[in-house]
């Protein structure tokens, strides 16, 4: 292959199909993959299906704890996994600027096919387009996610059933993907042991789900952090939402850098965490669960749903306040993702 990328590489003829014969099939292979149609032909089983998608514009490529590639791949997957769907399927489009090094690219790639196989998931079809150098910052991935979903686990991405007296979970600390970025898009060489939560949650979920808790709700965490979780399942249910500040995991690390630089860790950005609504009565149980799995060890109990307050989300401070949390006016943090 060529050093780098060539605008010749997205043109349909010779390169390109080198490039997708010698890459992207070399890491993504698979009997899908292999039938290498304009469309994937799938088996799906009977019942409903989860369908996702998302496009992945980070800027770095690489941080640490992760990549572009590895983020494309964990934040389809859970996705579909917070819906209460078992992912199965994911493609990836790549719009990738002329110039950029093959070898970069053939670690982006690399660390998507190493987590799709951690999640259990196939990336099944994808394209490629090159775009003129300046016209795009070195890569974007455009995915789609298709998972299993059982009928009985169908309410669970809407939240219809969530009430008064469900437990808010999470399941670890926060703000730690936003602040790995901020770190390294901002202080370089900036020594800091901040790594990005990047990871597929839908093992953990499934464990969960396994153990036939009364799960109501889930959602990931990312852009608008945990704040902006809470604020929209106020809003869109309905119902009070109260956290108690101090049940909220977040690292020492994590909290200095965010005093440093003014940022509020409940408004900052995750690729690992996701809330979870459950009936009172299970609530320890999903904890022991998740704290059973290396993604959830520091998970916690951080608040509950209440009949007070309808439509708004309060954090009871650990100064013994309450303050009203509300969504982000603008962009926090751009291209976190």
């Amino acid at each position: 292959m060529e050093k780098n990328i060539l605008l010749g590489h997205g043109s349909g003829g010779r390169l390109m199909h080198s490039l997708i014969r010698d890459l992207f099939i070399k890491y993504f292979d698979n009997p899908f993959l292999a039938q290498q149609s304009d469309s994937a032909i799938l088996d799906l089983p009977p019942g409903k299906t989860a369908f996702t998608t998302d496009s992945y514009v980070i800027d770095p490529v690489f941080f640490p704890g992760g990549d572009i590639g590895k983020l494309a791949v964990c934040g389809t997957v859970n996705d579909l996994a917070v819906a209460g769907a078992t992912p199965r399927y994911i493609t990836a489009a790549f719009i990738i600027e002329e110039g950029l090094p093959m070898e970069e690219l053939e670690r982006i790639v690399a660390s998507m096919a190493e987590e799709a196989k951690k999640a259990g998931v196939l990336i099944v079809t994808g394209d490629t387009k090159v775009v003129n150098k300046g016209q795009c910052d070195k890569l974007f991935i455009n995915t789609a996610g298709i998972g299993e979903l059982e009928t009985a686990h169908a309410p669970i991405g809407t939240g219809e059933h969530i009430a008064a007296g469900d437990k808010i979970l999470l399941n670890g600390p926060i703000a730690q993907h936003g602040m790995a970025i901020m770190a390294v898009r901002n202080f370089g060489n900036f020594n800091t042991s901040i790594q990005s939560d990047c990871s597929c949650l839908n093992h953990m979920i499934r464990e969960v789900l396994d153990t036939g808790a009364r799960v109501k709700f889930m959602r990931d965490a990312t852009r608008g952090g945990l704040a902006t979780v809470m604020c929209e399942m106020a809003t869109q249910r309905g119902l009070g939402v109260e956290v108690n500040e101090e049940d909220v995991p977040v690292d020492d690390n994590v909290r200095g850098m965010c005093e440093l630089l003014g940022f509020d860790p409940f408004y900052v950005a995750n690729e690992g965490k996701l809330v979870m609504v459950v009936h009172p009565e299970d609530a320890e149980m999903v904890i022991q669960t998740m704290k059973n799995n290396p993604l959830g060890r520091d998970a916690a109990i951080i608040g509950e749903l209440t009949g007070n307050h309808p439509g708004k989300a309060a954090l009871q401070t650990a100064i013994g306040g309450k303050r009203i949390m509300d969504m982000l006016a603008g962009e926090q943090l751009p291209r976190i993702c």
